[in-house]
């Protein structure tokens, strides 16, 4: 039976490895784990199910190009797929919803934000899903290498819009990160399927190049190909500028992509590579999610990865149609303290950890706050914020309640009188109460819901869903905006000192993880036995054969990467030059750290609001530990 839904549905003679057996499990009423390799076909196990299971299979993916991908291929076969994100117009949103509501679509496909949205709950709530699938779930586990905190609440949205059962998707998951999977979720271990992140068609190779010499590598290699298609990996954004420019002077058809383009211009670079008109694509990380290209003949980290668990994925996108491919790092120590200093950007000073205790502290019982103020106030970037939050969770200081727009304005397609006169009796007072307790102007009117509550017994809730059933009438134009969040204060007695000194030695213990993943990587490019087989034991795998016989170690030993050329000695710097401007700047906000942080170009919300990194010495020492310029700093400022 399955391999006839197979063919008539997907056009497929025959299952690919692992497939059959979570599709089993699926339809046989269980959650399930998916461990496939990038490329191996992770979305037919919930894409086939779909079709036999009663009700909607919800997926949530991280990427927004991921989830228009998706969409086309299921809608190229016919299947009713449809997404909901904030590039649709409010009619094509409100036309998806009455679709899922007449149960014409099998499929809906949306990103973990999504559930944040105050007006998608109240739809959910009414809609039975038979699935819940998460695509990239080890951003769940806090020892994942792409921890996203938002996702830590999915075992939550599961409960709360009854999902009967789920399916955890992802291409890299140590054993550590399968076990928390499997509790969060409470899925049986036989249910984990892994099928290998072994692949006999990827040569796998650890190149030493100084970095003077690295430009004139990546030549040799990509001038007798250029023909061909294949990704350039790099850390930073001007890399991946200067990297393509020299590329092009040569004849290559390249572009560069990274998360400073405009997002229409990274969409027109990734339809250009699609379709064979561009060759070479130049990038961050910020490229390949998504990227369901066959005839990639290689892929170059020019800067080494950021992790073990990242070349993985990255490689992963290689010879997706079965053909020999190179996977190649150009590897020195250059770049290793720009990824290492990375990772301390994202650790929080503890004076930003006690303004935030301090806030929820005066809150009492209930916290509501609008999370992008947070940075300002704290100087903590907006995912170290959410997963400071998290880390407050876990230790039952709060506990998330919901989320709500603060405000709410709407304008109007027939005039107040012939809506109102559309009801009767105390709905039609309570109608116009919601008129005449609004703030008018010229468009639009702006809800006041204190207001009205005060001048008519309602709640909010009842405001909310009278708008919301004008708008989808057309009676109203409405828009949403500036999201609460609400979180009860589950222990408002903590002491401030003593709570924010353990949640920073939780940020310090994963700067300590990430750090090691560095390392890790570094000893797997020097490894003395074969590549392959130590990627495969890094995830949990441990294959009989002790040589792949295609990595760089099997055809010619193991190598050393190359050293980086010698910095100039910290103590040569002239310390004032380099700090003079942003001392003033810093005025009594001034401490060692954020000094250290400016000149390794670590960025924090403070420096945009001081425009510090328009300053000729921001990132001047880029390319030294944030440590070492620590010490330095300190040693200066005693």
């Amino acid at each position: 039976m399955l391999h006839n839904l197979l063919q008539d549905n997907f056009g497929f003679s025959d299952f690919k490895p692992g497939q059959k057996e979570v599709i089993s499990t699926i339809l046989e009423g269980k959650s399930a784990i998916a461990i496939f390799p990038t490329g191996s076909g992770k979305s037919l196990c919930y894409q086939l199910p779909a079709l036999q299971l009663p009700e909607l299979t919800v997926v949530v993916s991280p990427l927004l190009a991921l989830i228009k991908d998706q969409i086309d291929f299921l809608q190229s076969k016919n299947i009713s797929a449809v997404r909901i994100d904030s590039s649709l117009l409010k009619e094509e949103e409100q036309d998806i919803m009455n679709g899922i509501r007449a149960k014409q679509h099998k499929i809906l496909m949306i990103s973990v934000e999504r559930f944040k949205n105050e007006r998608f709950r109240r739809f959910l709530k009414d809609i039975s899903i038979s699935l819940l699938v998460i695509d990239e779930a080890h951003c769940i586990s806090e020892w994942g290498h792409n921890f996203r905190p938002d996702y830590l609440k999915l075992p939550d949205y599961r409960d709360a819009f009854r999902a009967k059962q789920v399916l955890l998707l992802t291409a890299t998951a140590t054993p550590k990160v399968i076990e928390d999977m499997t509790k969060k979720f409470a899925i049986a271990k036989e249910n984990v399927t892994v099928t290998g992140f072994y692949r006999s068609n990827l040569d796998v190779n650890v190149v030493p190049v100084i970095q003077s010499e690295k430009n004139n590598k990546l030549l040799s290699l990509l001038l007798p190909r250029k023909n061909e298609c294949g990704i350039v990996y790099v850390t930073q954004q001007k890399t991946a500028e200067v990297v393509a420019g020299i590329l092009s002077s040569k004849g290559i058809t390249v572009k560069a992509y990274h998360a400073g383009l405009k997002s229409e211009d990274r969409e027109e670079i990734q339809n250009q590579f699609m379709a064979d008109q561009v060759n070479c694509v130049v990038a961050t990380i910020a490229f390949g999610m998504g990227i369901d290209k066959s005839n990639i003949r290689y892929v170059i980290h020019y800067d080494l990865p950021k992790s073990t668990e990242n070349y993985s994925q990255e490689i992963g996108r290689a010879g997706r149609d079965g053909k020999k491919s190179d996977c190649i790092v150009l590897a020195n120590h250059d770049n290793v303290n720009v990824l290492e200093n990375f990772i301390f950007g994202d650790t929080p000073a503890l004076s930003g950890i006690k303004e935030i205790l301090s806030r929820i502290k005066k809150a009492k019982t209930s916290w509501e706050v609008k999370l992008n103020t947070l940075p300002a106030h704290s100087n903590i970037r907006i995912l170290p914020i959410k997963t400071l939050l998290v880390y407050m969770e876990i230790r039952g200081i709060i506990k998330p309640q919901y989320s709500y727009f603060a405000d709410y304005r709407f304008s109007l397609n027939n005039d107040e009188k012939s809506i109102v006169e559309k009801f009767q009796g105390e709905r039609k007072k309570f109608i116009q109460a919601i008129f005449d307790h609004s703030e008018k102007a010229r468009k639009w009117i702006t809800v006041n819901f204190d207001t009205i509550c005060q001048n008519y017994s309602t709640d909010r809730n009842r405001i909310v869903s009278a708008l919301e059933y004008f708008d989808s009438k057309e009676l109203i134009n409405l828009e949403a905006k500036l999201m609460v969040d609400v979180f009860a204060v589950t222990n408002p007695d903590f002491d401030i000192d003593t709570v924010a000194q353990e949640l920073y030695d939780s940020f310090k213990k994963k700067e300590a993880v990430e750090v090691n993943r560095i390392r890790e990587m570094l000893s797997l490019f020097e490894s003395e036995t074969c590549i392959s087989k130590n990627m495969a034991n890094y995830f949990g795998e441990y294959p009989e054969w002790e040589k792949c016989g295609h990595c760089s170690v099997c055809n010619s030993g193991s190598v050393k990467i190359a050293k980086s050329h010698q910095l100039k000695s910290l103590p040569e710097y002239n310390y004032m030059e380099l700090c003079e401007t942003a001392i003033n700047k810093f005025g009594d906000l001034l401490t060692d750290e954020l000094l250290a942080k400016f000149l390794c170009g670590i960025n924090t919300p403070i420096f945009t609001r001081l425009k510090l990194k328009q300053e000729k010495h921001f990132a001047y020492l880029e390319n030294y530990r944030f440590g070492d310029v620590l010490e330095w700093v300190t040693s200066n400022n005693k």
